[in-house]
């Protein structure tokens, strides 16, 4: 009965504190995934700048809020004209929708279904929406809910920003921590263990993170180039599907062909090459990115970013890797008779 007693009271305080920290849970895995993922970065300029770590992380620090910062303004700016510039058409009733060119008709399977509504929408809008009336209304709640979900992320990661260089500044000590726990966790193989999840962090925000903002800088160019209605959001949408995990080339197709049907042959030939590469430049970049420095197959690396995506959300992406190659290591471990205890 005593043990039971001091089991339950154990378990209560853990429950009390998990629910205390949950709001910032988020944020604080934010942090260390960043700050492990920079830290060899921090490591080399403090020693550039005479091992002044605490200006050395200032600087870092102040870096990414301006990477974060300036992006997500020029998203947001260029989205609401957009939004702007399409609500006043639409309240004026200004707003036209090109003709289809009639090679539309004659692609297969789709072009004639897609010929049609193009048609109906370009000569009369209303009528067009009075039809896909329910689809709009489900697509602008996903969209309010999408615009929300968004704000609070950029503030997380903002957050997880400070949170990081906090961490830089005490690297060496949270290092030695990790080493601690991973010991009475895992015996002999702590150091191991520990030392895989760095490098398994590190090569998944490379490798998934790193390569969907290139694709979707390089994307969001040629958005602008070709003057495609609804740039920064057609963007942030690619952001998206990359980091997800989704193939690009579900945006990236669409746009392809609108651009054929407004451009010159030439420039839309050109379009469609840089998208092409576009699509095709996390085939090369990820297998490199997060292959280096990670013992462990790729496979695992990938299955466990996306579970975790899919099962926690953003943070899942680097968490779920996490978790799964500490997992595998610790099944490699048992398997071939290692001491783990």
């Amino acid at each position: 009965m005593e043990a039971a007693i001091k089991i339950g009271l154990l378990f209560l305080l853990l429950n009390w504190c998990f629910h205390i920290a949950k709001p910032f849970i988020n944020p604080l895995a934010w942090g260390v995934i960043i700050a492990v993922a920079l830290y060899p970065s921090h490591h080399r300029l403090a020693v550039l700048l005479g091992k002044r770590e605490k200006l050395s992380a200032a600087l870092i620090t102040a870096v990414l809020l301006l990477i974060i910062l300036e992006p997500c303004i020029f998203l947001v700016d260029m989205a609401g004209d957009n939004i702007r510039e399409l609500t006043t058409k639409f309240q004026q009733n200004q707003l036209s929708i090109p003709t289809p060119n009639e090679k539309v008709a004659s692609w297969p399977l789709i072009g004639k279904p897609i010929f049609n509504f193009w048609q109906l929408s370009a000569s009369n809008f209303e009528e067009a929406a009075k039809t896909f009336a329910p689809q709009l209304k489900e697509a602008s709640k996903w969209l309010l809910a999408s615009g929300a979900s968004a704000v609070m992320a950029i503030l997380q990661l903002l957050l997880s920003t400070f949170i990081c260089g906090l961490l830089l500044v005490n690297g060496v000590s949270g290092h030695n921590l990790a080493l601690a726990i991973g010991r009475r966790v895992a015996g002999g193989n702590g150091e191991q263990l520990i030392e895989l999840s760095i490098a398994t962090i590190r090569g998944v925000a490379r490798g998934v993170v790193g390569v969907a903002l290139i694709q979707s800088l390089l994307a969001g160019m040629a958005f602008l180039f070709a003057d495609l209605p609804g740039a920064g959001l057609l963007t942030a949408l690619c952001l998206f599907i990359a980091v997800v995990q989704l193939p690009t080339f579900i945006l990236l197709l669409p746009t392809i062909i609108y651009v054929f049907t407004i451009h010159e042959p030439l420039f839309a030939s050109t379009f469609m090459v840089w998208m092409l590469g576009v699509g095709m430049l996390d085939n090369v970049l990820k297998p490199i990115l997060m292959g280096r420095g990670l013992d462990l197959p790729m496979v695992v690396v990938f299955i466990g970013a996306i579970g975790g995506m899919a099962f926690s959300g953003i943070i899942g992406l680097f968490v779920g890797a996490v978790i799964l190659a500490l997992g595998y290591k610790l099944f490699l471990s048992w398997l071939h008779g290692f001491d783990v205890e």
